[in-house]
């Protein structure tokens, strides 16, 4: 059984317990299936090497838990959860991307309209039942069809975070064949957009037959849609379609160039052969006569065209093709370009690590500096921060920077919170408590229903202040689950520049928040970007990659990315 399954499993049983009004067991399953599914090494490999006692050691994972998992590996079954599940026979996986409707909700739901999945809430909300229903109303009911609305308009597309992983391990377990030569994933996920529809996967071999059936056969594959000897397709187990294609090595740079996309470049790509007299497609680049000019390699074959080579996050005919003609491509920051994250949270409010776990998690991972940024107090739920709080754990960071310093673990942990936008722009901690943070964080958390003027000046009151340094996933949407909310962000983008404030990327994959084409407008404003993790969990600070593809995709270079540059230059950067 795959840690992804048993996250699943482990997150629901939260889910259920929850709807009893169970306290702390709740929290505990969905800790540990955070835990698990961010986990790289596999639970049945964890407990091959171990037994049970390597399995508790797995963060979150205490003895309970741990026995549970254990029945799961053994029997790829748990009896506690059947018995829950037949207790309250409801799919919360279905209610998964419905932003606001909770466990509770959901137990209420069944219990009155016999409400047991997504459908089931559809029918019940568009007959209007739910608006009659204690604690719900009219608004509710409203909300519930907005939402599945949303869901509905998402299509069925997988999150980048999720769907690449998935890309990953299939790729590495087929290319460990001797009969590979070269693998690389395509497509969409390869451009690294927010959301895929599929996975691509191209590859050359000697023999493609003992790769296909090893693609077939792999674990994660739930039906074989096709099989053949230079192409099969699959389904996955949780519902990704996945096609592996065996090209031979003439044509290795062309067919990746075709299957990368985008769709648009690959029209202004295939015009410009036409001007020539030439042909492009899958195969190669061949001239008049049918002899191939290029395809071997994607450089060889911008290189025939006299353009630069093009990265893949680049290439949605959005003026790439122009640049690369005039030698004037941007030089995009790389992934390991970043020398410190701006938002990290800690266990003082909702995180599950500790400041110096974070901070010596941050060192490994090649990070020099890390900004802890809990939340405030209003944020009740996630036990926020005041004032005084606030200035206890600054005392604690001085501690555990000074305990560092001595071990020789070369990492700077700086003062700062996640300072929440209250409803009239103004900010939830008081001035003198956030001019002694060397960084100040500004988010919106609440009332995401404003109007476009109204959201559009709170935001801008908030970043006259002069304290706020960045603000925090700026537009608020949770990918597949909840829209932005409406703000103008020309204007946010102009005042920024103003202000001297800078936008973030953040990392968190339902989230990569701002939008590559809102990245593009800052680096043409001159406006800087932060790209953070928003790290709750240790595992989490390995998620920079997703918010770093995102600065790509929006063309910004490491001069565009305040936390691409050494401690002292970054502070300078910063708006104080």
């Amino acid at each position: 059984m795959e840690n992804r399954e048993i996250a699943r499993i482990l997150k629901e049983i939260g889910e259920y317990l929850e709807t009893d009004d169970i306290p702390f067991k709740p929290r505990a399953y969905e800790k540990a299936a955070e835990a698990i599914g961010e986990m790289e090494e596999e639970v049945d490999e964890v407990y091959a090497k171990g037994g049970i006692k390597a399995v508790e050691e797995i963060p979150g994972v205490g003895v309970s838990i741990a026995n549970k998992i254990e029945e799961l590996l053994k029997t790829g079954k748990l009896r506690y959860y059947e018995r829950l599940k037949k207790k309250t026979p409801v799919d919360f996986g279905s209610f998964a991307g419905l932003e606001g409707v909770g466990p509770k909700s959901i137990k209420k739901l069944y219990k009155k309209l016999g409400v047991r999945n997504i459908n089931d809430l559809k029918k019940a909300a568009k007959a209007g039942k739910i608006r009659k229903l204690e604690g719900f109303g009219k608004k509710s009911e409203e909300k519930i069809l907005s939402g599945l609305e949303f869901v509905s308009r998402s299509g069925g597309r997988f999150l980048l975070g999720d769907a690449l992983p998935l890309a990953e391990s299939i790729k590495e377990k087929l290319a460990v064949l001797r009969e590979v030569k070269k693998i690389e994933i395509a497509g969409s996920l390869r451009r690294r957009k927010e959301t895929i529809g599929d996975i691509d996967i191209l590859a050359v071999a000697d023999n493609s037959k003992p790769v296909m059936s090893r693609f077939v056969s792999l674990p994660e594959v739930a039906k074989v849609l096709a099989h053949g000897e230079t192409k099969s397709s699959v389904k996955l187990s949780n519902g990704i379609d996945v096609d592996l294609r065996v090209v031979p090595d003439k044509s290795y740079g062309a067919a990746l160039n075709y299957f990368t996309g985008s769709k648009d470049h690959n029209v202004a790509l295939r015009e410009m052969a036409v001007k020539r007299g030439w042909k492009l497609n899958e195969y190669g680049l061949f001239d008049k006569k049918g002899k191939q000019i290029a395809g071997k390699t994607e450089e060889d074959l911008y290189k025939a065209f006299g353009l630069q080579y093009i990265e893949p996050e680049l290439r949605e005919n959005t003026g790439e093709i122009e640049a690369a003609r005039n030698n004037n491509l941007p030089k995009i920051i790389g992934y390991k370009d970043l020398l410190g994250d701006l938002q990290v949270q800690t266990n003082w409010t909702d995180g599950s690590s500790s400041i110096e776990e974070m901070a010596v998690s941050a060192a490994k991972l090649g990070l020099r500096y890390i900004a802890i940024t809990d939340h405030t107090k209003r944020l009740a739920m996630a036990r926020g921060l005041d004032e005084k709080r606030l200035a206890d754990q600054g005392k604690e960071i001085d501690r555990v920077n000074l305990k560092l310093k001595k071990k020789g673990v070369n990492i700077k942990i700086l003062k700062g919170t996640e300072c929440d936008i209250l409803k009239d722009g103004s900010l939830d901690l008081k001035d003198e408590a956030l001019a002694k943070l060397d960084i100040v964080g500004a988010a919106t958390h609440s009332y995401f229903n404003l109007s476009l003027e109204e959201q559009t000046k709170r935001l801008m009151k908030a970043m006259s202040n002069p304290h706020v340094d960045i603000v925090f996933h700026p537009t608020g949407r949770l990918i597949n689950r909840r829209p932005p909310y409406l703000i103008d962000i020309d204007e946010i983008v102009s005042f920024a520049k103003k202000t001297g404030t800078a936008l973030e990327v953040d990392s968190l994959p339902d989230r990569l928040d701002i939008k590559d084409e809102y990245v593009r407008k800052c680096v043409q404003s001159g406006v800087k970007i932060a790209v953070d993790s928003d790290a709750h969990a240790i595992a989490h600070l390995e998620l920079l990659p997703y918010g770093i593809a995102q600065a790509r995709r929006g063309w910004a270079g490491k001069k565009d990315v305040v936390n691409s540059w050494p401690l002292e230059k970054m502070l300078k950067l910063l708006k104080r």
